[in-house]
């Protein structure tokens, strides 16, 4: 009998599809209808750094934080007293949520800076959370903060949160660091169980109507899934921790490549946001079918087949795969071109 079990932040999950921080788990019914597809566990919305400051400091704090940005930058904000509601609301709502199912239920900080905000941590916790995935989403604008600087901010954050709780905790990260694999030693190092790879910056676009600069959600696509799968398979074995790979998780497919990379959990909300939950249950049925056909008996079996210290060629994760596919596009060229 295939076994599709996983363990992700010491929580032994039936299968390794998670529901990521999404608006699926602003409303009870959705976290429900995603258990009854299938999910083995759901991260919950994001609470954010913002919303827990501007209820305890007034729009005062955003008149001074950020500095190194433009002031008209404040209107980016959503009007943060009404966005997701107050803070005490989520953790009410965290909790509702919790006595309403019984697969694991995550819940979601996401912020940047250290300060006194993070208590949330032990808030969320004590509302009965099983884990905390701690979101780092910040894009530095200011030409004089170094590398150095903006990762001990981001250290020093994790270890603050760590200080406030004894369950388990993520963190999720953006691909946008010089030396990766050190830095994820070091998260570990701080206090982190898990790293979720990777973050999706949403990108603004240009209005050239209005000449604005305007905000632009795209979902992901499977293509997404390339970047956090082979950051995944390098730092498998290597680095201590859980990972959750995030970003182009849509298929069958998807979660079985996600898996040998070395993943204990594929996570998603794009596919489930534009097809519905419905899908959970559509992509757990296919895993089944290609792990006997490739003589699979389990998900852990899998885990880590295909990473760089497993794979006869760990060259094709790094500098060489570059230059063999810039060959490959070379013969592939029409002659007259």
């Amino acid at each position: 009998m295939i076994d599709l079990s996983t363990h992700y932040l010491g929580l032994k999950l039936k299968n390794p599809l998670v529901v990521s921080a999404s608006p699926i788990s602003k409303h009870l019914d959705g976290v429900r209808r995603a258990e009854e597809a299938g999910a083995a566990a759901v991260v919950m919305y994001s609470l954010f750094e913002e919303q827990i400051e501007f209820e305890r400091a007034s729009v005062d704090y955003y008149l001074t934080h950020g500095a190194e940005s433009h002031p008209e930058a404040l209107t980016y904000f959503p009007f943060l007293d009404r966005y997701n509601g107050s803070p005490d609301a989520y953790v009410e709502h965290l909790a509702r949520v919790k006595a309403a199912v019984d697969i694991p239920v995550i819940g979601s900080l996401n912020g940047a800076t250290p300060g006194g905000w993070v208590e949330y941590a032990r808030k969320i916790q004590e509302a009965g959370a099983d884990a905390l995935e701690l979101n780092l989403y910040y894009l530095t604008t200011n030409p004089e903060r170094t590398a150095a600087e903006l990762e001990e901010t981001y250290l020093q954050l994790v270890r603050d949160v760590r200080a406030q709780i004894t369950i388990p905790l993520a963190v999720k990260l953006s691909p946008f660091f010089t030396a990766l694999p050190n830095l994820a030693q070091r998260f570990v190092a701080a206090g982190a169980n898990g790293l979720v790879l990777f973050n999706r910056f949403y990108q603004p676009d240009f209005d050239l109507d209005s000449l604005e600069v305007v905000p632009q959600l795209t979902f992901s696509t499977s293509d997404e899934l390339r970047l956090p799968l082979r950051w995944i398979a390098i730092m498998y074995g290597r680095v201590d921790a859980d990972f959750a790979l995030t970003s182009g998780v849509h298929s069958g497919t998807d979660v079985i490549k996600a898996m040998m990379a070395g993943a204990q959990v594929a996570m998603l909300a794009s596919e489930l946001l534009s097809h519905g939950v419905k899908r959970i249950g559509e992509i757990l049925a296919e895993l089944p079918e290609w792990m006997q056909l490739h003589d699979y008996q389990s998900i852990e079996q899998m885990q880590g087949s295909m990473s760089q210290l497993a794979v006869a060629d760990p060259a094709a994760f790094e500098r060489a795969n570059y230059m063999k596919i810039l060959n490959t596009l070379d013969h592939r060229l029409p002659h007259a071109w």
